[in-house]
């Protein structure tokens, strides 16, 4: 079959392009139904518990996404009236946002105070233009004392303040939504700072964020595709020096690109920050299978075969080897599906069918299109793999020491990989130069952390919020969260129920306390309630009967972990203090926290998989149940040490880097098929094992040289995006791959060459005869 099929390639090239080109423009169509969204929600199963707990908060209560404007004068505090002048006009702008449902600020707080029997509600700015000293002082007072504005609303020593737009976003087409609302907003502070050009202007929220996550992913389609195309033409033509065969290897490369996104578009997967870099690692990896066909077809012209017949020795040699390492690549890639994440396990489906549509392509596409074009061998390529003998001459005379040296590094650098911790901070997924990312930082380091928990206690009957007790629980718990270290501000409907009370007592602070009677605190609540502006109710705190509240508690920018361990910490401390009441916790924030560990569980399982079907896979090619267990050694080391280095680097195992252990396993176990189905294929003719190793050097060495180098050129184009989840998935792939060279170099050889040196005449003649089967 494998004699017909090459026949066929070698004597009909021209065929089997028309053939190629047909399925390529079919599958290619299928790209016009392709789309891109960048929410925040790809992130999450449909049935993610604390997605499901969000989404029942956002119906109970009103929606709380929101795009925030900090704005900070140029010196001093915001408490002056051209500051203060802006902050109103602003405010009153915001308004008009789209899907705008209320707008929070210094100018439209609702102040109270009695006046006689009366409750005074009104707006803390009213007459802009004309504030006078002891109006701004008044303002100024009234905003560092009230406990729902200070460290949300307005900075603890008044040098930055927000105004914040809670919108409500229709789910369709959520992605266009977020750019709408987020290109408004930033044209609004643009026309402000045209009027006010000493002011700074900063843009957070979740409409913020979701639209970083767009953006982001535009840049790196924009920048780094284009880029990776450029670094592998100059690899290629460096390292190969031959024009037909890095023309041959683009185009394959273009060819698998256009037919794995039009067929992905025919599933209905859409592109997100994480499917947009499918094709940075479909290329990267494309290029790995031609190289080792361009390589062989060279080595063999350079033996004096004429065109055809170094194809056909390239292609009988590779075939193998090719198919294997492209179905464990896929296999890794597969085992993504295990992730708790969407768009992590498209990114896996897509990657593994563009890895074996490369294969595909490399064993038919390619071999037409050399047998086509013309090629020669340049002079000076006849010295070329001198360098790569000479290395192997080098570790076979120094394989004693090798052994031990390496297999002490290695385990140095397997134990570092213990410093590592799964910690996601999602503002943290932003490089520092993200415009996003400065202004979260400004954020934090002016009023608070961006990062909210939300806190839904219900009481379980109509009007029971009003009971006394309720609020009480309530009390005590807002007050619990304000002690925490991680906590900046806490929005809590006690405080308004403590300032009414005062209010309806002469403003006598001493009543600056919970009402004593549930009708006298249902009598205040209506009547505030009456006296509120549209817009600016209390639905974002209190549902329609009265039965639950909301306490948002705004939190510093943290990790996974600290986050999960203060939901747990408040909900015990609910649960023991005010066991009646039923608490959940829910946010974006908390989601994020939640899937980072859940993800890396679930990758874990995934790992083991890959492992398990991995190793069958490779103890089927090499016939040899002996080599393969042999491959695990150089397949587990790498990973264990490029963890090690990570851990000393970083520690941090963010979403991105929570899948590459199952990812790299199935791309660095290429570089010891190759090498082992050589060093198999020179003890097969009954060579020695150090004659094995020298023909591996010889044969294959110079090809994993050029491979290993695009691959980590390619994972390192990808450590160059803005977007921390790829550009960490990147750097430490990059680093996985390289390790898996030096072990395969360095460590491999070393054990081979002492511990496979004896070999029976029948294990001698089963190699022979599994040889001529493959071949």
């Amino acid at each position: 079959m494998k004699s017909m099929w090459l026949k066929n390639i070698l004597q009909r090239p021209w065929l089997v392009l028309l053939i190629g080109i047909l399925f390529i423009a079919a599958a290619g169509y299928g790209a016009k139904d392709l789309y891109f969204r960048g929410d925040y929600k790809v992130y999450f199963q449909p049935d993610n518990p604390q997605l499901l707990d969000f989404e029942q908060m956002q119906e109970e209560f009103s929606k709380n996404e929101n795009a925030s404007i900090i704005v900070a004068p140029p010196e001093g505090e915001v408490f002056n009236p051209q500051t203060l002048k802006l902050i109103y006009e602003l405010t009153d702008a915001a308004w008009q946002t789209p899907y705008s449902t209320r707008v929070d600020s210094l100018a439209n707080f609702q102040h109270t105070w009695a006046q006689e029997d009366d409750l005074i509600v009104e707006d803390l700015i009213l007459e802009p233009d004309a504030l006078s000293s002891e109006e701004i002082a008044r303002i100024k007072s009234v905003a560092l004392n009230e406990p729902n504005l200070v460290n949300k609303i307005i900075a603890t020593d008044g040098q930055a303040s927000m105004i914040n737009i809670t919108v409500h976003m229709p789910e369709e087409n959520k992605t266009a939504v977020v750019k709408e609302v987020a290109d408004h907003v930033r044209a609004l502070t643009e026309q402000y700072k045209a009027d006010y050009p000493e002011h700074k202007f900063y843009h957070t929220g979740i409409v913020f964020m979701n639209e970083a996550f767009a953006v982001e992913a535009q840049k790196d389609v924009e920048t780094l595709v284009p880029f990776m195309f450029l670094a592998i033409i100059l690899v290629l033509w460096f390292l190969l020096r031959s024009f037909t065969g890095t023309l041959a290897t683009l185009l394959v490369i273009v060819t698998t690109i256009v037919a794995t996104m039009g067929l992905t578009g025919w599933s209905g997967i859409f592109l997100s920050t994480a499917t947009v870099n499918a094709p940075t690692l479909i290329m990267t990896l494309a290029v790995a299978d031609c190289v080792h066909v361009i390589s062989s077809m060279l080595f063999a012209l350079r033996q004096g075969k004429d065109k055809a017949q170094a194809l056909h020795y390239a292609m009988d040699i590779n075939l193998m080897p090719i198919f294997i390492t492209s179905a464990t690549t896929a296999i890794g890639f597969l085992t993504m599906n295990f992730s708790n994440v969407p768009i992590l396990a498209d990114l896996g489906n897509v990657s593994a069918l563009g890895v074996m549509l490369a294969f595909v392509f490399s064993v038919t596409l390619l071999p037409a299109l050399l047998m086509i074009l013309p090629m020669r061998v340049a002079r000076q390529q006849k010295t070329k793999g001198k360098g790569i003998e000479a290395f192997g001459e080098w570790v076979i005379r120094h394989h004693k020491r090798l052994l031990p040296v390496t297999f002490v590094i290695a385990i140095l650098a397997v134990a570092a990989s213990f410093n590592n911790s799964v910690n996601d901070i999602a503002t943290e997924y932003f490089d520092d130069s993200t415009a996003f990312r400065q202004s979260t930082d400004f954020q934090e380091q002016h009023l608070s952390g961006m990062s909210t928990v939300d806190f839904a206690i219900y009481a379980g009957e109509p009007s029971a919020l009003n009971d006394p007790q309720v609020l009480q629980a309530v009390e005590d718990f807002s007050q619990w969260l304000r002690q925490q270290p991680e906590v900046d501000h806490v929005n809590t409907i006690s405080d308004t129920f403590k300032r009414l009370n005062k209010n309806m007592h002469g403003d006598d602070q001493s009543y600056y306390r919970l009402p004593g009677s549930q009708e006298l605190a249902a009598q205040y609540l209506l009547l505030y309630e009456m006296s509120l502006p549209y817009g600016l109710d209390l639905n974002n705190q209190v549902n329609l009967d009265k039965s639950a509240t909301r306490v948002m508690a705004t939190m510093k920018n943290l990790g996974s972990k600290e986050f999960t361990d203060f939901e747990k910490r408040a909900t015990d401390w609910m649960a023991e203090r005010a066991p009646e009441l039923t608490v959940k916790a829910a946010s974006p924030s908390l989601m994020f926290a939640h899937i980072g560990e859940l993800n890396m569980d679930s990758m874990l399982k995934g790992t083991l998989l890959a492992l398990v079907l991995i190793s069958g896979l490779l103890v089927f090619a090499l016939r040899s149940w002996r080599m393969g267990l042999i491959s695990l050694i150089p397949n587990l080391l790498p990973a264990g040490i490029g963890f090690g280095i990570w851990g000393l680097l970083s520690g941090n195992i963010n979403l991105g880097l929570s899948v590459v252990l199952s990812m790299a396993l199935g791309i660095i176990v290429d570089d010891t098929v190759h090498f082992l189905s050589k060093y198999r294929h020179a003890r097969g003719q009954g060579q020695s094992a150090e004659q094995g190793v020298r023909f591996a050097f010889a044969s294959v060495g110079r090809a994993l040289w050029v491979t290993t180098l695009v691959l980590v050129i390619g994972f390192s184009v990808l450590s160059l995006s803005s977007f921390a989840l790829n550009a960490d998935m990147g750097l430490l792939t990059g680093i996985i791959i390289l390790m898996a060279l030096a072990v395969d170099f360095l460590f491999l050889p070393a054990f081979l060459m002492v511990f496979d040196k004896q070999q029976t005449a029948k294990e001698q003649r089963d190699d022979s005869h599994t040889l001529h089967q493959t071949n």
